[in-house]
C-alpha cells in the first residue's frame, strides 16, 4: 500500500514538473512570437518582487530624465493645525495605505502627515497626475505661438496622423479624453496598451499605430495614449523633451524645493508622458497652488488664465456609461460640492491626489498604494449623479480638509 501511493506521488510529482515546464515554455513561445518582450519586464518587477502590479516607488526600474528644482524655493508658512494623535480620520487612511497627507491653505501648510519611511523628502509616482501637468504644457505651448490653438489637426505634428480617417482628430480632443482611437485603457490586463506603455520601450511607436473606432470629440473614453500622444505633440511643436519643457515653463517657477524625475521608455528615450512623474508631496501642492490661481505664481503668469479657464469646463459629451460629462475637462478632473463650487483635481491610479478648491483656497495633496473605486451610475439612486465616475475616497479627503482648516 505505501510503495503504491509513493508510486502515485512520484507520478503527480513528474506530471506537476512536466506541466510547470510546458507553462514555461508555452508562456516563453508566446512572448517571442508577439514580440510582447515587455511581459518580462513587468513579471520581474511585480510578481517575482510579491506585487501584482505598478507601485508608487518604481522610479528605479526604468531609465529618467531630472527636471531641477527652482533656484529659489517657495517657502511655505508652517501654520500647523492641531490634531487628535488617533483622529478616526487616520484610520480610513491607513485602510488605504496613505503615505502622505497634506492640506494647504493660502500661502500656509496647515497639515502634513506622513506615513512608513515616506517623508517630505520623498519622491513618489504620480501616475495619471501627470496628465495634467502635459495639459499645462499644452497651454504654455500655445501661449509661445509654439501650438497656433487647441483646434489644431494632431496631423500638424504627427504624420502618422495624416492618413484621412485620422485627420479630423484635434488637440483638443486629445485632451477631452475623445479621439476615437483604440486604446485599450486596463491596469489588470498585461497584454493591455497600459502594460505595454508601463513597461515597454517604444512609446513612439505604440500610439501612432492605434487606429481609429468611433468619431472624435463624441464620446469620453480615458486612454493613456491620448496623453502620450500630446507629449509627442509638445516635443515637435517646442523642439524640447517634455522634461526639459516643464522645466523651463512650470517646475523652475513656482519654488519648487526638490528635484522631479520622469520615467523614459528607454535610454535616453522619451517620457511617459500618461504617467510617472516623480516628486514630494509638498512640490505637487505648489502644483495644485498653480491650478487653483488659475495660471498665476506670485504676479507672474505661468499659465494663461484664459487657457485655465478653458480647461476646467466640461466640454458637452456623454460618458463609457451613457451619462452627460460632468467630471472632465481638459486632462483635469471636475467636481462640483454642495453649493456647485468647483473642485477640479488630478489623480492618480493607486489614489494620488492633487485637489483645488478654489472658492476655499485649498489645495489637498494625498498619496498612497489604494484607492476606492470609483462611483458608478448604479447607484446613482443612493447619491448625488455629480459623483458618478469619481473615486469614493476622494469625498473623505475633500470632507476631512474642509473640517480640519475650518
Amino acid at each position: 500500500m505505501v510503495h503504491k501511493i509513493a508510486k502515485i506521488t512520484k507520478r503527480g510529482i513528474r506530471f506537476l514538473l512536466f506541466l510547470l515546464l510546458f507553462l514555461f515554455i508555452s508562456v516563453n513561445l508566446f512572448v517571442l512570437l508577439s514580440g510582447r518582450l515587455y511581459l518580462y519586464k513587468g513579471i520581474a518587477n511585480t510578481y517575482l518582487k510579491g506585487k501584482t502590479g505598478p507601485g508608487i516607488y518604481d522610479k528605479d526600474v526604468f531609465y529618467s530624465s531630472t527636471i531641477p528644482k527652482a533656484k529659489k524655493p517657495f517657502q511655505w508658512i508652517e501654520a500647523k493645525v492641531e490634531l487628535p494623535k488617533n483622529a478616526t480620520e487616520f484610520k480610513f487612511m491607513e485602510k488605504l495605505k496613505t503615505t502622505s497627507f497634506l492640506i494647504f491653505k493660502g500661502d500656509s501648510l496647515l497639515v502634513e502627515r506622513y506615513w512608513g519611511d515616506h517623508s517630505r523628502e520623498t519622491v513618489s509616482n504620480s501616475f495619471s497626475a501627470a496628465k495634467t501637468v502635459v495639459a499645462l504644457l499644452i497651454g504654455c505651448a500655445i501661449e509661445e505661438g509654439k501650438i497656433t490653438s487647441l483646434d489644431e489637426p494632431v496631423a500638424t505634428y504627427l504624420t502618422s496622423f495624416q492618413p484621412e480617417d485620422k485627420r479630423a482628430i484635434t488637440i483638443r480632443h486629445l485632451l477631452m479624453m475623445a479621439s476615437g482611437l483604440d486604446w485599450e485603457e486596463s491596469g489588470k490586463n498585461p497584454l493591455s496598451e497600459n502594460a505595454e506603455s508601463y513597461y515597454g520601450s517604444d512609446l513612439w511607436g505604440l500610439v501612432n499605430r492605434q487606429k481609429v473606432i468611433a468619431e472624435p470629440g463624441k464620446k469620453f473614453m480615458y486612454q493613456s495614449g491620448n496623453s502620450q500622444l500630446l507629449g509627442f505633440i509638445i516635443e515637435k511643436a517646442t523642439g524640447k523633451s517634455v522634461s526639459e519643457y516643464a522645466y523651463q515653463k512650470i517646475w523652475s517657477k513656482i519654488g519648487t524645493e526638490h528635484d522631479a524625475y520622469w520615467s523614459l521608455d528607454k535610454e535616453n528615450g522619451d517620457e511617459k508622458a500618461f504617467c510617472c512623474l516623480y516628486g514630494t508631496s509638498r512640490d505637487f501642492g505648489r502644483l495644485g497652488k498653480l491650478i487653483l490661481q488659475r495660471g498665476i505664481w506670485e504676479n507672474d503668469t505661468i499659465i494663461a488664465p484664459i487657457f485655465m479657464d478653458e480647461m476646467v469646463k466640461n466640454p458637452t459629451m456623454t460618458t463609457e456609461e451613457g451619462v452627460p460629462n460632468l467630471r472632465y475637462g481638459l486632462h483635469i478632473w471636475t467636481y462640483y460640492l454642495e453649493n456647485n463650487q468647483p473642485v477640479y483635481y488630478c489623480r492618480g491610479i493607486l489614489g494620488q491626489y492633487i485637489i483645488s478648491i478654489p472658492s476655499e483656497n485649498l489645495v489637498i495633496v494625498r498619496t498612497g498604494f489604494e484607492r476606492e473605486k470609483n462611483i458608478d451610475p448604479a447607484t446613482t439612486k443612493f447619491v448625488d449623479p455629480k459623483k458618478v465616475g469619481h473615486p469614493a475616497d476622494l469625498f473623505e479627503y475633500i470632507s476631512v480638509a474642509r473640517k480640519w482648516v475650518k
